[in-house]
Formats: C-alpha cells, sequence, structure tokens
C-alpha cells in the first residue's frame, strides 16, 4: 500500500508541486536547506517522508530551523520515527 501511495503522491505533479511550494519558507536558511533537499530527494520520497516533511512544514519557521540545526528535537505531533529519520536526512544535506 505504501508502494502505491508513493507512486500517487510521486506521479501526481499537483502534489509535488505543492510541496515544494510549502517548502518555500520565510527564513532563507530554511528555504535553502528545504529546496535542496527537494532538489536532490524529491523523486524517491516514500509516502512516509512526504508525511513527515508535510508535519515538518506545519511548525514555524524559527521552530524548524531549530529542528534542522538539532537545538532542539521533536516533540508532540511531530515526534514520529518517520520525523526522526527525515531530520536525519536533512541534517546531513
Amino acid at each position: 500500500m505504501s508502494d502505491e501511495i508513493n507512486r500517487e503522491h510521486q506521479a501526481d505533479p499537483a502534489n509535488r508541486a505543492r510541496l515544494r511550494w510549502r517548502a518555500r519558507r520565510g527564513l532563507l536558511e530554511n528555504d535553502i536547506i528545504l529546496t535542496r533537499f527537494l532538489d536532490a530527494h524529491e523523486t524517491e520520497l516514500t509516502d512516509e517522508e512526504v508525511d513527515a516533511f508535510t508535519r515538518l512544514l506545519d511548525l514555524s519557521d524559527n521552530a524548524l530551523m531549530d529542528l534542522v540545526l538539532a537545538r532542539s528535537e521533536p516533540q508532540g505531533e511531530v515526534d514520529s520515527p518517520h520525523v526522526h529519520a527525515l531530520l536525519a536526512r536533512l541534517r546531513r544535506a
């Protein structure tokens, strides 16, 4: 099932455009990190990674930057194994 959802996300240009649009942030640093990450990995993201990315995009710019720079760790709704795994990838990007 997850491969099917992943293919649906990756095959739908509207979904991909929406994810890229949401990745545009007010903080230039976030914008650069997220855009570069998507440039390098967008076509290989699984449905779980897309969900984790979306959860991170729901955060404020400052909270997102703190997570990406490892100044803080996920809490509450974003504290999930998929978010932790995606953050590890973002931090290496």
